[in-house]
């Protein structure tokens, strides 16, 4: 009974076998079966081995059909991608001229592309640019001696496949290429300083001794103020040559009206009349005189009740931020001392650096959007001058931008951002700064056609930061990867995506 059992164990594996050994016969591509039998096969519903076509002697792909072959390449060593072909009859090569080829291209989201070629040197050339990346399909029609040969093949290059789902939940959002307003200009770094013709240095006009600082740096004050006090002994000379110039001008005009009214009276004599006169118009003069140095120097006479001779009130010229004060109580301060300087902060400048390339890009009267790297601040103003020298050592030239700060956010010492606009135009075809990815050395959008991404290498133009015009490589329309577009360049590494000629 073992025995009979161990036989016909045998019996089977020898059956499992053959069999085997049958299927694998059967299923593998004969040796040196050409690209074109193994489409033939397919197209029959055959099995192929692989439908990676052979490799020829240039490196290329390889297809046969009889004692005919032709060899695709694609040659790019120091000029454009061009199509080369080379033509094998026997294994052996053939002159360019021994057949009429045409090779149509097909790519995703593209019109098909039609190649014709022409004979130079050993091989025949195709009569376009073939434009990365190289992922596409292939239909290859060669004539020769009446007889019509066709092959075709397939390669992808920097394409993905993702499906919807993946693009919820990688956050990834689909844009379409379209018409944009670009802004065209210059980022310059900044920084807000007040506005230097509106700030004013304070100073006594009379020598003395700082009596009171009612008004602190840091404080705003209203133009009339009293931001400061000093004791002045020649502001009392001046108010006592003030003082007696009244009381003398007093006199005199009581002696006039009393002159005046005797001589139309016919009691004195007309020269005592105009002598009087005389009199009083001098005490006028010397009147005036006497209160225009007292304004000249800030001062008034009634200034003088109840405070003493000396008193000298320093006023706010004009409204705004104490941003320096430069004295303290009881300083003796002479008549060019710096007591406190007021800045009007309702304007302010931002100061820019502009670099001596960018020099022909800036030119006053321009609009300018201005961002502080430290807060949210942001606002506009306009270039109000630009400097006619370079430094030397810097190699940029001052400009600035006067700045409207109603509110008090733009704080002298800010860093800032000044985005200037040197030009604005509608371009036909603009996709977002964010979808724009590097992809080996290609500035790339990944198009979006059905289940899946494929890099477009961009020709780009003017950009403003949110929108870059596309001058080729993707058409208006076209949909591509936006918002979160990295990940998709990452689901390509993934892949391993390879260059293939």
């Amino acid at each position: 009974m073992d025995k009979k059992q161990s036989i016909a164990i045998a019996i089977v594996l020898v059956i499992g076998l053959l069999a085997g050994g049958w299927i694998l016969m059967r299923d593998t591509a004969k040796p040196g079966a050409t690209a074109h039998e193994a489409t033939a096969a397919t197209e029959k519903g055959g099995a192929t081995a692989t439908d990676e076509p052979a490799k020829g002697p240039h490196g290329g792909k390889f297809f046969k059909e009889g004692d005919f072959a032709l060899e695709v390449t694609i040659f790019e060593t120091g000029v454009p991608p061009h199509f080369r072909l080379y033509l094998y009859e026997n294994d052996k090569p053939l002159a360019p001229t021994a057949a009429n080829v045409s090779l149509t291209l097909s790519r995703l989201g593209a019109k098909p592309q039609v190649f014709n070629f022409k004979p130079e040197a050993d091989y025949l050339i195709g009569d376009q640019v073939v434009d990365e990346p190289h992922s596409f399909d292939v239909v290859i029609v060669a004539n020769r001696n009446a007889k019509t040969f066709k092959w075709n093949y397939s390669q992808t290059e920097a394409r993905v496949e993702m499906s919807d789902a993946s693009l919820n939940s990688t956050g990834i959002e689909i844009l379409t290429a379209g018409p944009a307003l670009i802004k065209t200009g210059v980022k310059l770094p900044g920084e807000i300083k007040f506005n230097s013709e509106r700030m004013v240095r304070i100073v006594p006009r009379l020598a003395g001794v700082v009596a009171a600082l009612p008004k602190d740096i840091g404080q705003f004050v209203k133009k009339g103020d009293v931001i400061a006090v000093v004791e002045s002994q020649s502001l009392a000379d001046l108010r006592s040559e003030a003082l007696s110039a009244q009381k003398r001008l007093a006199l005199a005009r009581t002696t006039y009206l009393r002159e005046k009214k005797l001589w139309e009276e016919k009691i004195s004599a007309e020269q005592d009349y105009l002598a009087a006169q005389q009199a009083m118009n001098e005490a006028d003069i010397a009147y005036a005189t006497a209160s225009q140095k007292l304004r000249a120097f800030g001062a008034q006479q009634g200034e003088s009740a109840g405070a003493g001779l000396t008193r000298l009130e320093i006023r706010a010229p004009i409204g705004g931020l104490i941003v320096a004060k430069d004295i303290a109580v009881g300083e003796a301060v002479s008549e060019t001392t710096n007591l406190l300087t007021v800045a009007d902060v309702s304007t302010v400048w931002a100061e820019i650096s502009v670099y001596a390339k960018d020099l022909n890009l800036v030119n006053v009267g321009q609009q300018a959007f201005i961002k502080a790297t430290a807060t949210n601040a942001n606002g506009i103003g306009k270039v109000s001058y630009l400097g006619a020298l370079v430094g030397e050592e810097t190699r940029t030239a001052k400009a600035r931008v006067t700045l409207p700060n109603p509110d008090g956010k733009w704080r002298p010492g800010l860093f800032v951002d000044v985005e200037i606009v040197a030009e604005e135009a509608t371009v036909p075809v603009a996709v977002s700064v964010d979808a724009i990815q590097t992809v080996r050395d290609w500035s790339v959008v990944f198009g979006r056609y059905g289940q899946y991404f494929e890099a477009r290498p961009l020709e780009l133009g003017r950009n403003d930061g949110k929108m870059v015009e596309v001058l080729s490589g993707l058409s208006a329309g076209e949909r591509y990867g936006g918002g979160n577009s990295f990940a998709i360049k990452a689901e390509l590494g993934k892949a391993g995506a390879t260059h293939d000629h």
